[in-house]
């Protein structure tokens, strides 16, 4: 009789661990479930339409931006610069629309060509003169509210009604910028996906040494990431033009850049790139959205909502980088099957990444890899 052992069925079967992304869509599940039953204690309801519009409504201008500082922060940059650029934008819409609806297309190539160029400008000088990204972004940043706080002194411009609808329509309980910013995050899915410069960004933030030793063009890779995200920030202007009907130069003071930071590392970006992605960035988005809105309707002291919220934010990513810890803890030196996250054996060195395997909290991706998109 055989005493051969068949080690494929002697050997415990490993069970997959939850993904980065699969954990943050599971805590947006929990944030709405605790949060419903919070708000219907102190006898409100939370799912109303109402509540449920108001969040929508919220997590979409946040969405925009928040979608934009995730391909920079894949790269190991960030932008400090889009609150300033939504606030210029949306006066830059304003006052090339004038009140004309004929304007609309105009007001808006103005605002993508203007959005744009800061963007590039932010790029090149990360790229090519070597500055520090923070350093680059808060001086942008510091030059735009220059030029608004000497520019202009309060609203300025005028919205056509029919651009309006932008901000106000909505499509059954969701409002149509709730609608264009989940597009939006869904062409953002698939940009990092498919295309080639996707994948780049992964590589640029894994290592941008080896991605350029591997042939990539790193310099452009981190000026397309920031031109893409000053035009997200700048179409968020927009959306506050077509919502007050005016441009407004105190939008700069809302602290949308740190919340758009804020939410993408809520959503499992690693804030030093290489790792994440948009899907964990929307949730992010969301958890936010739905966090202020039952802070809202609680009516929560507004200094207390933002202790809570900077706990929240600090809860989850310990355990991110817990979970990172154990993860590294527990895995065989050499292992063989395919969950590196590398070009360990079955992945071959240009092959793109299975979204099975490395999952959402994977290692830090070197060139041709993606981590979790």
């Amino acid at each position: 009789m055989s005493t051969t052992v068949d080690t494929a069925t002697a050997m415990p079967s490993r069970r997959r661990r939850l993904g980065t992304t699969e954990l943050v869509y599971m805590a947006l599940l929990g944030v709405v479930v605790s949060g419903a039953v919070i708000v219907a204690i102190s006898g409100g309801n939370l799912l109303s339409t109402a509540n449920t519009v108001e969040m929508l409504s919220r997590s979409s201008l946040l969405g925009f931006v928040a979608l934009g500082q995730t391909f920079v922060i894949l790269c190991r940059s960030l932008d400090l610069s889009v609150g300033y650029v939504m606030a210029l934008s949306s006066l830059i819409g304003a006052t090339t629309m004038a009140g004309d609806p004929a304007r609309i297309p105009l007001g808006i190539a103005a605002v993508v060509l203007v959005a744009g160029g800061i963007g590039l400008a932010n790029g090149l000088i990360i790229a090519v003169l070597k500055v520090n990204p923070f350093i680059t972004t808060l001086g942008m940043g510091l030059i735009i509210k220059g030029y608004l706080d000497t520019r202009y002194k309060g609203p300025a411009g005028a919205v056509p009604e029919a651009f309006r609808q932008f901000g106000y329509t909505r499509i059954g309980f969701v409002p149509l910028s709730a609608a264009v910013m989940l597009l939006a995050m869904a062409a953002g899915i698939a940009y990092l996906r498919t295309s080639r410069t996707g994948y780049h960004m992964y590589a640029v933030g894994g290592s941008e040494d080896v991605a350029r030793l591997s042939g990539i063009r790193t310099g452009r890779v981190m000026i397309t990431a920031h031109v893409l995200c000053s035009i997200a920030a700048g179409v968020a202007g927009l959306l506050i033009a077509a919502r007050f009907g005016t441009g407004s130069a105190l939008v700069y003071s809302s602290g949308y850049e740190l919340d758009s930071i804020a939410a993408v590392v809520l959503g499992g970006t690693f804030l030093m790139g290489g790792r994440g992605g948009v899907a964990g960035t929307l949730a992010g988005v969301l958890i936010l959205a739905e966090l202020d809105t039952v802070f809202n309707v609680l009516q929560v002291d507004p200094f207390f909502k933002e202790v809570l919220r900077g706990v929240v934010i600090i809860a989850a990513v310990a355990i991110y980088a817990r979970r990172q810890v154990e993860r590294r803890a527990t895995r065989a030196r050499f292992g063989g099957d395919g969950d590196d996250g590398g070009t360990g054996p079955g992945r071959a060195p240009d092959r793109p990444p299975d979204s099975t395997a490395g999952g959402a909290d994977g290692d830090q991706v070197v060139a041709g890899h993606g981590g979790d998109r």
